[in-house]
């Protein structure tokens, strides 16, 4: 093995933005931190939830606005989408079309 591959372990003195100072092992003398388990808004309880509103809700209002939408294609004409919208709707064309091709 290597000789004074590992630094020292020091005792490591912890300051938060609040204050607070603790000490832990490491490898330096000091270490400044933000936010501790004295100031943590989530740990002190005074962390504020907002209510948004969900991914699947906003999904679902841009599907709701989206329903009156009618396609049009270059020349102003309506598209008319004539793909399957359920699985019974996909199956039912897919026996159309098993009995229109002709048996070889």
């Amino acid at each position: 093995m290597k000789q004074n591959l590992h630094p020292d372990y020091l005792e490591m003195v912890v300051t938060c933005a609040c204050g607070n100072t603790f000490t832990v092992g490491g490898s330096r003398p000091t270490l400044h931190v933000d936010v501790c388990n004295k100031c943590h808004p989530f740990i002190t309880g005074t962390q504020k939830f907002i209510d948004a509103m969900g991914r699947v809700d906003k999904f679902m209002a841009k599907r709701k606005a989206a329903e009156g939408y009618v396609r049009k294609n270059k020349k102003g004409l309506e598209v008319v989408d004539k793909t399957p919208k359920s699985l019974k709707e996909m199956l039912d064309v897919k026996k159309k079309v098993v009995k229109e091709a002709p048996a070889a």
